[in-house]
C-alpha cells in the first residue's frame, strides 16, 4: 500500500484549526471590520491597510469574531490580551463550587456544635454547598425524630446564610442534608466568634465532591 506523503499545507491548515484567534499575517480573510481596544468602531477596510494602522500604533491586528461577515477585528496588544484571558481564566477555576461535608451527631454539645455551624457559615460565605451527615448509633436509631430536629435546627440557624438544596433525608442509619449558599449580598453571619475554638478532631469536615463552576 502507497504511504501518503506528508502535506505541509494540511499540517499548516491543521494548526489554523487549533489556535482560537488568528494575529497579524495570519488573518486570511482579504477585508475585515475593524474595531479599537475600547470598541470604536474604524469601519471596514482591506485587511493589509488594517494591519498597517495597528502595527503604526504598536499593536496587533487580532481577529475575534472569525464567524462575522465580513470578520471582526480588534486592534490590542496580544500579549497582555492573552496574559489577561490565562488570568480570567485561573480566576474561574479557583471559584469551582465544593460540595463541603459537616458530620453532626446526637447530643453534640453546645461548642462543638458552635464551632461546625462557624465552619458552615466560612463554607457558604466563599460560595459552596454544604452537605450535612449525621449517623445514628446503637440506640439512636430508635429516636430519628432527634436527627430531623437536629437537621431543623441547622436549617434556623443557617438561615442568614444558606438555604435547603436537599432536604434531610434517612438512609439505613444515617441522615443527610444538603445546603446551598444564599446571594453573596444576602449572607450574614452569626457564629464567626468560635471559628477559633476547639474542634472534635472525629467529626472534622471535608470535601466531600466537586461540584462543576457557578
Amino acid at each position: 500500500m502507497p504511504i501518503k506523503k506528508p502535506n505541509n499545507n494540511d499540517n499548516r491548515r491543521g494548526r489554523d484549526r487549533g489556535d482560537q484567534m488568528r494575529v497579524n499575517e495570519r488573518i486570511r480573510a482579504p477585508r475585515v471590520r475593524v474595531v479599537t481596544a475600547n470598541g470604536d468602531q474604524l469601519g471596514i477596510m482591506n485587511t493589509r491597510e488594517a494591519l498597517e494602522k495597528a502595527k503604526a500604533v504598536g499593536l496587533d491586528l487580532v481577529e475575534v469574531a472569525s464567524s462575522a461577515d465580513p470578520p471582526v477585528c480588534r486592534v490590542i496588544d496580544y500579549g497582555k490580551f492573552k496574559y489577561l484571558q490565562a488570568k480570567l481564566q485561573k480566576n474561574n477555576k479557583s471559584k469551582t463550587i465544593k460540595l463541603k461535608e459537616v458530620k453532626l451527631r446526637i447530643g453534640t454539645d453546645t461548642n462543638d456544635y458552635n464551632v461546625k455551624m462557624a465552619r458552615t457559615e466560612s463554607f457558604l460565605g466563599e460560595g459552596h454547598k454544604v452537605r450535612f451527615q449525621l449517623r445514628f448509633r446503637g440506640r439512636e436509631n430508635a429516636h430519628h425524630e432527634l436527627g430531623f430536629e437536629m437537621m431543623n435546627k441547622v436549617i434556623a440557624d443557617m438561615k442568614t446564610m444558606g438555604q435547603v438544596d436537599q432536604p434531610p433525608k434517612l438512609g439505613g442509619n444515617t441522615m443527610h442534608m444538603v445546603l446551598t449558599p444564599l446571594p453573596a449580598n444576602q449572607r450574614v453571619k452569626k457564629f464567626k466568634k468560635h471559628l477559633d475554638a476547639d474542634f472534635d478532631v472525629d467529626s472534622t469536615e471535608f470535601d466531600a465532591t466537586e461540584e462543576e463552576e457557578a
